[in-house]
């Protein structure tokens, strides 16, 4: 793992302290490959279609990002 995707981790168990108590926290397995996913997203910028825009929100909801 690289050092962005780990700090991307720390951030994420730091949001999740505040935002995300009622929730089970993602393990450093679990929540790799939704970074990666989510990255692939981001990366595509405005052309992502409907489908892909829904998948994007999900996973930002589940990593607790904005």
């Amino acid at each position: 793992m690289d050092q962005q995707t780990h700090k991307r981790y720390l951030d994420y168990r730091q949001r999740h302290e505040y935002f995300g108590r009622q929730k089970a926290i993602l393990t450093l397995a679990e929540f790799e490959p939704l970074d990666v996913e989510a990255r692939e997203l981001e990366a595509k910028g405005r052309t992502r279609d409907d489908e892909e825009e829904t998948r994007l929100y999900d996973l930002y909801v589940i990593l607790l990002r904005d």
